[in-house]
């Protein structure tokens, strides 16, 4: 039951607001279904995946996609993904989750300050990108979102959504559709960095976080244009502080149920 509900959670997230939604997906695993951090990651990796790909099938979603901009960030999140899959494993679960708890408060801080101004520091006057400049600030982007990918087992658009709008201009649907495909890739690229842990899934549990959140996230996603985002994501940041406050007690006092 947990792994559908929330399935459903991370899927109504990533519909509506293309970020901020695999955050959770790690904690009710571990917490919730009972898995081992290792077994977690790849299995959270795996329901962001489809369930960004799914956000993804609306035809009006696709077409607002900046391609070119979702390349260069997956590009540079791909090698970075595997380089927090091998930095995770040298340290223990209890202080992996302690830094997760921490990571989920940033994630939550920025959605309940949401209002982002799209100053479009990248932009040219013609509306393009200007990527002789913005291309360094791009790539540390995309990087720092491969590593978060690959050592948390997150999809990084609570990052990938304002650097694309405050850092190339975007608006919101375009960063929405646009994150979507760079979470895609690297989630990709972080299940085949954790390719030694998809032996111990437990794909009855997958296709049930997974089949909720696809189907959650691709009705969100119809349904985007007609709801006030800057509620929903101000609602679901309430949840992701809770859940952080129970995960890094949860470390701190029972580490021995960790797995």
């Amino acid at each position: 039951m947990l792994a559908v509900v929330f399935g459903a959670v991370i899927g109504l997230a990533l519909g509506l607001l293309g970020a901020g939604g695999s955050i959770l997906a790690v904690p009710a695993l571990v917490y919730g279904v009972g898995q081992p951090l290792q077994t977690a990651i790849p299995t959270s990796l795996a329901v962001v995946a489809l369930s960004s790909l799914g956000a993804l099938l609306p035809r009006e979603r696709r077409s607002a996609v900046r391609w070119p901009v979702a390349l260069v960030f997956g590009a540079a999140g791909i090698p970075a993904a595997f380089g927090g899959a091998a930095l995770g494993k040298l340290f223990p679960q209890r202080w992996l989750l302690l830094a997760f708890a921490a990571l989920m408060v940033i994630v939550a801080v920025r959605m309940l300050r949401g209002g982002e101004n799209h100053t479009g520091a990248c932009r040219t006057q013609q509306g393009g990108i200007n990527w002789r400049t913005c291309l360094p600030k791009s790539v540390l982007a995309g990087a720092t979102v491969g590593v978060l990918t690959g050592l948390f087992g997150v999809g990084g658009g609570f990052i990938i959504v304002p650097a694309l709008s405050l850092l190339l201009g975007l608006g919101a649907q375009q960063a929405v559709a646009t994150s979507l495909v760079v979470v895609l890739i690297n989630s990709g690229a972080g299940l085949a960095a954790h390719a030694g842990s998809i032996a111990t899934i437990d794909y009855r549990v997958l296709l049930l976080f997974a089949g909720t959140s696809l189907v959650v996230s691709i009705v969100a996603a119809r349904l985007s244009t007609r709801l006030n985002s800057s509620s929903v994501r101000r609602w679901f940041a309430f949840v992701v502080l809770a859940v952080a406050v129970f995960v890094a007690a949860a470390a701190l006092v029972n580490p021995s149920a960790l797995g």
